[in-house]
């Protein structure tokens, strides 16, 4: 099989849709000798900031010297940036002959009675296979959808980390913050230690399941802090207070200041790793904040105008991307291009971001949970004079930076297929 065909098959195993549970990963990968047990595993689960706080580990560990990889989800703009060592995405060949070694194993899974296993559970059981066999250090791992019922969730951590919880993939994981708490921290186990950053109902439901698995927990905010020293365009510094040091005039090339909760919480979950003596003395953290890259996250993705992406596909994230633009670029003239999924909480989110804006431009996300996409430009007119519908991505996001004058901010938000589509066009100069 060579690169393409694998693609090809993945791609169509996405028509078995979502289909939760731990069984036919747990079978699958049995076949190939149990690989997600031979690895050190920092596991990253929450609504959002799992991939920041995902790369920004990596960072340190890899500046600390160590062979790392990371397991994130979904890809930007090849499936290959799903699995990466030390910044370097898998090679197509070994992607390739995985997917081929695990296709028989499919189907006789089917035969012997099994579910097929989903797109989601064959990508995971590659990753654990790959990076078992690559021999990395560590593996980063973020967790797909959820926490107790994710197929990332049949691994044994050195560390868990939850970052936050907010309402998000309500059909599946509960109509309350307390509900959807109790899904994600299913990724606690047995005196297995917990970094969180999360707060209120959350951390109750939290603290509770980290007490009955007998989990030392370190809590974000209370036992590491940290403290704003001020942002520029491109960036931020900060102050970490740990427990085992104070991490002094850092620089953080992330725009946003939830992204001070996100390093935080990774140098948390780092210093953790020293006092289990699984690590040397934690000394990498500047240079681990500095090294950062995590695209399509308040992203400037061209000057004059600027034009920002920024994947900000529920409302907590909503609620970020508000700030960030206040913070960040205060009175800019602003036009808006936003395609939402139909699962979301599309009128919470456009009432956050569309006031104060010029126009609005709606479009479709490349998506089959896109549903009536439209319906967010009704909402939009709540808020604004001006909103356009514009299904084709690349014209919606051609049409925004057109209405912009070098001066103004164009800022493309929304799901992450459609930002990603957004991002690709722009950077290829299309």
């Amino acid at each position: 099989m060579i690169y393409s065909d694998a693609i090809d098959y993945m791609q169509n195993l996405t028509k078995f849709g979502f289909n939760f549970g731990l069984g036919r990963i747990t079978e699958l990968l049995r076949r190939f000798g149990n690989p997600h047990l031979k690895l050190r595993i920092i596991h990253v689960g929450g609504t959002n900031g799992k991939g920041s706080t995902t790369a920004i580990i990596y960072s340190i560990l890899r500046e600390s010297g160590y062979r790392v990889g990371t397991y994130t989800s979904p890809h930007l703009h090849s499936y290959k940036e799903r699995y990466c060592i030390n910044g370097r995405q898998i090679p197509e060949h070994s992607l390739a002959d995985i997917i081929s070694e695990l296709k028989p194993h499919l189907e006789d899974m089917v035969k012997n009675g099994f579910e097929h296993p989903t797109e989601f559970e064959v990508g995971t059981a590659l990753a654990f296979i790959y990076f078992s066999r690559e021999k990395v250090d560590f593996l980063v791992l973020e967790v797909g959808l959820g926490g107790a019922i994710d197929s990332t969730n049949v691994v044994v951590p050195l560390v868990s980390v939850i970052t936050n919880v907010a309402m998000d993939h309500m059909e599946y994981l509960g109509g309350t913050v307390g509900e959807i708490a109790a899904v994600k921290s299913g990724i606690i186990k047995k005196e297995v230690p917990l970094v969180t950053a999360a707060i209120g109902e959350a951390l109750g439901v939290i603290l509770q399941k980290a007490e009955e698995m007998g989990s030392a927990v370190t809590i974000v905010g209370r036992d590491v802090r940290w403290r704003e020293l001020g942002h520029q365009t491109g960036g931020q510094y900060l102050d970490i207070l740990g427990k085992r040091g104070d991490y002094k005039n850092l620089f953080l090339p992330l725009m946003g200041s939830h992204q001070q909760v996100n390093a935080a919480t990774s140098v948390a979950v780092v210093e953790v790793l020293a006092e289990l003596g699984i690590i040397g003395p934690v000394y990498a953290v500047e240079k681990g904040l500095l090294a950062t890259d995590w695209p399509a996250r308040l992203e400037i993705v061209r000057d004059s105008p600027t034009v920002i992406i920024d994947a900000a596909h529920n409302y907590d994230g909503a609620v970020a991307l508000r700030k960030a633009l206040d913070d960040y670029f205060p009175g800019k003239r602003t036009i808006l291009v936003m395609g939402m999924l139909g699962d979301k909480e599309r009128s919470k989110v456009i009432a956050r971001l569309a006031p104060g804006t010029e126009a609005v431009i709606v479009t479709k996300p490349n998506s089959p949970r896109a549903g009536d996409w439209q319906l967010l430009a009704e909402e939009a007119k709540k808020h604004v004079g001006r909103v356009e519908v514009i299904e084709c991505i690349p014209d919606a996001v051609r049409a925004g930076i057109g209405m912009a004058g070098p001066e103004d901010l164009v800022v493309i938000t929304g799901s992450f297929y459609m930002v990603a589509e957004a991002r690709e066009v722009i950077l290829a100069g299309k």
